[in-house]
Order: C-alpha cells, then structure tokens, then sequence
C-alpha cells in the first residue's frame, strides 16, 4: 500500500487511498474462510435468464423459469 502510494501513477494511488479508507472490510474480506460465491452465482444466472428475457414477456413467464432452474 505504501509503495502503491508512492508511486508516480495517479490512478494507483487513488486505488490505494479508497483501499486505506475502508481497510477493516477489504481485511475482513481477505482473512475470513467464508465467501459469497454460491449467491453471486444465483445473482448472475437470474441476471442472464432477465438478459434473454428482455422485451419478450412479463414477470410471470421470468418468473417460471427462474424457478424452473432452480
């Protein structure tokens, strides 16, 4: 972080800064056993089913077949 600070590249010193800025979080995020990748999974299936979705139908048909792959 220090180098990244240093260094003469703006924008990796503003990556830098924001990183400071909520260091407990990207801590927790790096040490802790757990992650969030079976519901960022579920999050991105049902955004691509919306994808192909869209303009064809209402929400009962989006509905269905977010369920049906379930």
């Amino acid at each position: 972080m220090e180098a990244a600070t240093a260094a003469d590249l703006p924008s990796l010193q503003r990556f830098a800064r924001h990183l400071e800025r909520d260091l407990d979080a990207v801590t927790a995020g790096l040490s802790q056993p757990w992650n969030s990748g079976v519901v960022e999974g579920h999050v991105n299936r049902i955004k691509m089913l919306k994808r192909q979705m869209f303009g064809r139908a209402g929400f009962e048909l989006l509905r269905k077949r977010v369920l049906l792959y379930s």
